[in-house]
């Protein structure tokens, strides 16, 4: 697709219904990108959208991506750009159905086991209506789902839970209706679809993740332009700007599209792109990006790349690549569940059978277990078949899967919360527990993200008249070195010298005269080394302190009077204090440490060097598309990756990463990509995150395990009528205790 047809590439949101977990979301967004001109999908779970990014002109296919969805079991319609997003979001949803079943069940199990109300004919009565409510209302979900997936094929947790239910409830109303007598189900029935929706309400509120990450990205670029034409400057919408325009750049313009500066100078703020603080000095034939913040003097560009070709895009398109590839945790039950449900339903079906048609050879199988197990009383007659086919499909009742995975995740959260560590949701935690390399962000991640001063060499006078003088022409500056250079001496507590005639020189450093010894006011110039050889300045006397700093990585800046060099000062980033044992800590896990930057391979080098990474592990001077890239890469090589950054260019990789981490001071964008956010300790949580996530993985797997285990167990007992409806209904109670108890155990988890 060239570029003028790439920058109308648009796109259509559509309103999708009927998707209850990740795995539903999942399911959609394949659909969807299974259609022809669909560039992209991005399907929200929790507002039920999902947004299509079309390749040029195919829009017209949105019928083709409705009827796609149609046939994965969901159903979608296309958003108007005005309409609003109404409704209940997902966890709110689940928490209004758990409201009706809990608010019944207990008042149903109030009734039965505490006041023995259970054979009152009024209380029979209420009970049916009560259960009947649970079932419409709060069941409809589970019955929606169910259908949509048995019409494509597919069984899922639905069909148990609609099942289970629906047989507990209809057999009690048959008996009910009939008069047939014995106990009725309703409060099971109630019980069942109300512990489930509380399973997916954790899961809708503690695992789905922030959605609003691509809207702020595609916010960042502004909706106009100033385009020059004829030396006029006219406000056109972006989407109109052709490559070779003209756009003029004021002072605090947000940058349209990506281009050349032609005409001006000034200082660009790109930390949304590269994620380095220090603003970058723009003259003509500079490159400029979407998205970048013209800071200071007017600038004029030409267009050399627009819409879906910019580098904001770029960004944009890789973090939805990355979302919609990413394996799930949460989707392990439904994957068990689609053997799982048909196998339950078919023992159900074939122990009705035996016991209606059979009820002697039934009896006698029994009879024969019984010795080894305990003894308990059968149903009589036909009554049998049924009720002993309730029980099979209650006892079978996915609860403890359901709650699997949601319950240890709130517990993780929770007890990371305690620790100053944020864990979005569970999508990551599947390979979390088999990482086996952590990659790491330079700026504001190991190191502080501010320049510092490391160190003066004073040349022709003292150290303190050095630094006093090059505070007093950086004070009145905004460029990150000229900051660090004054609050330098502004923490010395020593005044500046007056001087007169000030002005900064954009990309080059400031200048000023400044009063001499003998009355004479001396022109002192603070800046770039490049500036100061072309202002007539001899550097030699500083050759051995430029080789040195040079060789680290430092910025060198110098201070002349004149044409005499005074002093130079190498600014440079700091590392953070705990920097160096996180990296030894993750060694001694057996984890290998990545460095990737934007920085010059000097600065990484010496990063890497203070903090212990291997020089062979440091890539710089690289894109923030191919950060996600160097991400792949490595899991490709079969490794299972964390990122940690902080910075919005890190988003792509945070989402590519099998765990995604941001410190404490990341940009909204990585914060919301990220799997973990380190709210307090900084890096110095990244290896407790690890162990964390290690153990809510395992936890995780534990819970699978017993409700897998338990339901293998107890389906048996029940075909053989060992365990009546009623103790079913007890007996899964019992199980999603233990499943919930093993997980808060996450609660006291220590490293």
């Amino acid at each position: 697709m060239d570029e003028t047809h790439a920058a109308k590439a648009s796109a259509t949101e559509l309103l999708v219904s009927g998707m209850n977990c990740s795995n539903c979301a999942r399911h959609v967004a394949e659909a969807i990108q299974s259609v022809a001109g669909v560039r992209s999908a991005n399907v929200l779970l929790e507002a039920g959208r999902a947004t299509v990014r079309w390749q040029a002109d195919a829009t017209q296919n949105v019928p083709a991506v409705i009827e796609a969805v149609r046939n994965a079991g969901y159903t979608a319609k296309n958003v108007g750009a005005d309409a609003k997003t109404g409704g209940q979001t997902g966890h709110q949803h689940w928490q209004s159905s758990l409201w009706v079943g809990v608010a019944v069940t207990v008042a149903l199990m109030a009734g039965e086991w505490g006041l023995g109300l259970g054979p009152q004919p009024w209380f029979r009565w209420l009970s049916f209506a009560l259960a009947g409510i649970v079932q419409v209302f709060a069941g409809a979900q589970f019955y929606r789902g169910a259908w949509n997936q048995l019409k494509i094929g597919r069984s899922n947790m639905d069909a148990l839970v609609a099942l289970g239910s629906t047989t507990a409830f209809g057999y009690s109303a048959w008996a009910l209706l009939s008069q047939a007598g014995g106990h009725l189900y309703f409060m099971e029935a109630a019980a069942i679809i109300s512990l489930i929706s509380f399973g997916h309400w954790l899961e809708a509120r503690v695992g789905t993740r922030a959605s609003g990450t691509l809207k702020q990205l595609l916010q960042l670029a502004p909706p106009t332009a100033r385009r020059i034409e004829t030396a006029v400057e006219k406000e056109v919408p972006v989407a109109e700007l052709q490559i070779g325009d003209q756009i003029a750049l004021r002072p605090g313009d947000r940058v349209p599209v990506d281009g050349t500066v032609t005409d001006g100078e000034s200082a660009v703020d790109e930390a949304m792109l590269t994620g380095e603080s220090v603003p970058v000095d723009k003259r003509p034939g500079s490159q400029v990006y979407a998205g970048t913040v013209n800071l200071s003097g007017r600038l004029a560009m030409r267009v050399t790349a627009a819409g879906e070709s910019t580098a904001l895009a770029h960004i944009i398109a890789a973090v939805q690549r990355a979302q919609t590839s990413r394996a799930d945790i949460q989707r392990l039950g439904d994957q068990v569940s689609s053997v799982f449900v048909p196998v339950v339903v078919a023992i159900a079906v074939a122990a009705a059978l035996v016991w209606g048609l059979a009820p002697g050879w039934a009896q006698h199988l029994h009879d024969a277990v019984a010795p080894f197990l305990w003894h308990a009383p059968t149903p009589a007659g036909a009554a049998a078949a049924f009720i002993i086919a309730a029980a099979i499909l209650i006892v079978a009742c996915p609860c403890a899967m359901g709650l699997a995975t949601p319950a240890a995740i709130m517990a993780s959260a929770n007890a990371a919360a305690r620790r100053g560590i944020l864990i979005r949701d569970g999508v990551a935690l599947e390979k979390a527990g088999n990482v086996t390399a952590v990659i790491f962000d330079k700026t504001g991640t190991l190191t502080a993200g501010k320049p510092a001063v490391a160190e003066i060499l004073a040349v022709q006078s003292s150290e303190t008249n050095v630094q006093s003088l090059a505070a007093a022409l950086a004070q009145n500056s905004n460029h990150p070195i000229s900051r660090a250079v004054a609050a330098a001496r502004e923490s010395a507590g020593d005044p500046v010298p007056d001087l007169k005639d000030w002005r900064e020189i954009r990309g080059d450093g400031v200048e000023g005269r400044v009063p001499a010894d003998d009355g004479a006011w001396r022109t002192a110039r603070f800046g770039s080394l490049r500036w100061l050889n072309a202002s007539g300045a001899d550097l030699a006397p500083g050759e051995a302190f430029i080789e040195k700093w040079s060789d680290r990585g430092a910025t060198i800046v110098g201070l002349t009077m004149d044409r005499s060099l005074t002093g130079l000062f190498a600014v440079r980033d700091t590392v953070k204090p705990g920097a160096p044992a996180v990296i030894e800590q993750l060694h001694r896990q057996g984890l290998k440490t990545f460095l990737l930057t934007g920085d010059n391979a000097l600065t990484a080098a010496t990063i890497a060097r203070e903090t212990g990474i291997k020089s062979q592990n440091v890539s710089a001077e690289i894109r923030p598309e191919q950060k996600a890239e160097f991400v792949k890469q490595l899991q490709a090589q079969g490794e299972r990756v964390a990122f940690v950054g902080d910075g919005l260019n890190d988003a792509p990789a945070l989402e590519q990463a099998d765990l995604g981490i941001a410190v404490s001071r990341a940009s909204d964008l990585a914060r919301e990509a990220a799997d973990v956010v380190l709210l307090k300790a900084e890096i110095e949580a990244v290896p407790e995150a690890l162990g964390l996530a290690l153990a809510t993985l395992r936890t995780i797997k534990q819970n699978l395990f017993w409700a897998f285990f338990y339901n293998a167990l107890a389906v048996p007992l029940a075909a053989l009528g060992f365990i009546s409806p009623i103790l079913c209904a007890a007996a899964m109670g019992v199980s999603d205790f233990i499943v919930i108890g093993n997980a808060l155990r996450l609660l006291r988890w220590r490293r």
